[in-house]
């Protein structure tokens, strides 16, 4: 990758960040999603700029917050310092990742990555080196883009390699000799303005004003996604347990 490729990509992923950071509604609706199955000492694997750890900090949660990129990192270590447990570069998928992060191996009752696989070209290997951070009987909670028919400019933009059914994303627990204990699709409504934004206007960040919108009515898309069970979304989200 160039550097002009790189950079241009970072400042289109922090764009999509900020943007979402002021949908409080949504994010907290995330964190509803995944927090039954985070417990005692928690990773968040690719923190960004802390849209979900803000609201575990709230609770007093014992979370380390990591990321691989520095401009992420500056931003939490200027934000969070002495409210989060630790703040750590990790690459989840460097070849020394073993010696880099022994310290880390096999110390979390919980690992969690949100919108983190899809950027990784080898997944598989990334949720292999998750499940080596967890002690027995830990969780770890991975939630994805779902479903490549719906790969688009907003995908392309921030180097998303793929997106996910629960099929294809669980196999790669399987071979992490994770067991599966929850699997379901997220935010089936948020599938409208993906293809509108991404797929017809061909938009490379979403939208701020289309994120406060979406953001308003959160309370009804939670009924819409209760309504049909989860059974599709424009994430999915798995538990798996070491």
């Amino acid at each position: 990758m160039s550097e002009f490729t790189f950079k241009e990509i970072d400042e289109e992923g922090m764009e999509t960040l900020k943007a979402i950071s002021e949908a409080n509604k949504f994010n907290e609706w995330m964190y509803q999603s995944i927090k039954p199955h985070c417990k005692g000492r928690i990773l968040e694997i690719g923190s960004g700029i802390g849209n979900i750890s803000e609201f575990f900090l709230r609770q007093d949660a014992e979370i380390y917050l990591s990321d691989i990129r520095d401009n992420y990192l500056d931003f939490l270590v200027k934000n969070y310092t002495g409210k989060a447990a630790n703040i750590i570069k990790m690459d989840i998928v460097d070849p020394d990742f073993d010696d880099l992060y022994s310290e880390y191996i096999g110390t979390f009752d919980t690992v969690f990555a949100l919108n983190v696989v899809e950027h990784i070209k080898d997944d598989e290997l990334a949720i292999k080196n998750i499940a080596k951070l967890l002690k027995k009987d830990g969780n770890a909670v991975i939630l994805v883009p779902a479903f490549n028919s719906l790969y688009n400019s907003f995908d392309k933009a921030l180097e998303h390699y793929r997106r996910y059914t629960k099929k294809t994303l669980n196999k790669n627990f399987i071979s992490a000799n994770l067991s599966i204990r929850k699997s379901n699709y997220f935010n089936a409504p948020g599938i409208a303005g993906w293809i509108l934004s991404g797929s017809i206007l061909k938009k490379k960040t979403i939208p701020a004003g289309q994120m406060k919108l979406y953001n308003k009515l959160v309370p009804v898309f939670k009924i819409i996604d209760k309504l049909t069970f989860n059974t599709f979304g424009l994430s999915v989200i798995t538990v798996g347990q070491k």
